[in-house]
């Protein structure tokens, strides 16, 4: 086969987005799926995921797996469970039937996309929170510490905190606003304390669910709930904290205006909290940089740029 294919696979917490790409950049096939996400699905049902969209992909290209040029992918929580990794890498080899791939976080294909491989940092705020960074070929990251006890600014913190303050409404701790009956109506709720059996009870809301009442939050912010405009502006300044701790670990020179740029749905969607985000980047010396490409074409220039190294 003369054509060269470079495949980049990003997976997210929600979906994952598999973007083929030739030589010149071009895209030539693309297909998505659910998470890859294996602490919520399993380590089969991701690798299951991850081989449907690669064959979705070959068949577009009328290739097999083995034809590919390069391959990278973006799994999240990759890096973080010795055990897990070298199996997810040895499942990867075996469906892919070679060696010219590589899996790391999918917090690169954020970074890949939004820089397009430049020095500089993406911080990525979906599902979870995270932030990477390279400055000549070094990286470094900060957060995607998960959504138990990290994930600050993403979508499930945003609706994490929006629970939290619907029980503090219920209770007569804080003021009851706006983000109460947003949130007692989008949920279905016959009455307040329904929220812990909705949530966490036997047919409890997966993380993805949980994530997108970010979205009930962000409204009720609109609709001048106190509450909720101030966990969107706490939200944005984790993000850039983020965003100057990866700065500060790869070592840029304190007077250096670092690029940042960002990724997922809350900063793409949430402008409260993107405004915010820049301004505090502006404020910390830091350069915004809007996204040049979304994260799935961003794991396909990774890939390439592997292949050329």
């Amino acid at each position: 086969m003369s054509a060269r294919f470079y495949l980049g696979v990003d997976g997210g917490g929600t979906k994952t987005e598999f973007v083929c790409i030739d030589a010149a950049g071009a895209v030539t096939a693309r297909a998505v799926t659910g998470t890859t996400y294996h602490l919520e699905v399993g380590e089969a049902e991701a690798v299951r995921r991850i081989a449907e969209g690669v064959s979705a992909i070959c068949t577009q290209i009328d290739a097999a797996p083995a034809q590919l040029d390069h391959v990278f992918l973006g799994l999240p929580a990759y890096g973080e469970d010795s055990e897990v990794d070298p199996r997810l890498d040895a499942a990867v080899r075996d469906l892919l039937g070679h060696a010219r791939y590589r899996c790391d976080n999918d917090m690169v294909c954020g970074w890949a996309g939004s820089l397009a491989c430049a020095d500089g940092i993406n911080v990525v705020a979906g599902t979870g929170s995270i932030a990477y960074g390279e400055r000549g070929g070094r990286g470094a990251r900060a957060g995607g510490w998960g959504e138990v006890f990290g994930d600050e600014g993403s979508a499930y913190g945003i609706a994490r905190a929006g629970l939290a303050a619907f029980s503090r409404m219920s209770d007569g701790r804080v003021p009851v606003g706006p983000l109460h009956a947003l949130l007692r109506e989008a949920l279905a709720l016959d009455h307040d304390l329904a929220l812990c059996e909705r949530v966490m009870g036997a047919r409890g809301m997966a993380r993805g669910e949980i994530a997108a009442l970010a979205t009930i939050v962000s409204r009720a912010a609109d609709a001048s709930d106190a509450a909720a405009r101030a966990i969107l502006a706490e939200a944005a300044a984790e993000l850039v904290l983020l965003a100057t701790a990866v700065r500060d670990r790869l070592g840029f020179d304190p007077d250096e205006r670092v690029a940042v740029s960002w990724s997922g749905g809350v900063l793409a969607n949430v402008s409260v909290v993107r405004d915010a985000f820049t301004r505090g980047l502006e404020a910390a010396g830091c350069t915004p940089v809007e996204p040049l490409h979304a994260p799935g074409y961003g794991a396909a220039l990774y890939a390439r740029h592997l292949a050329q190294q």
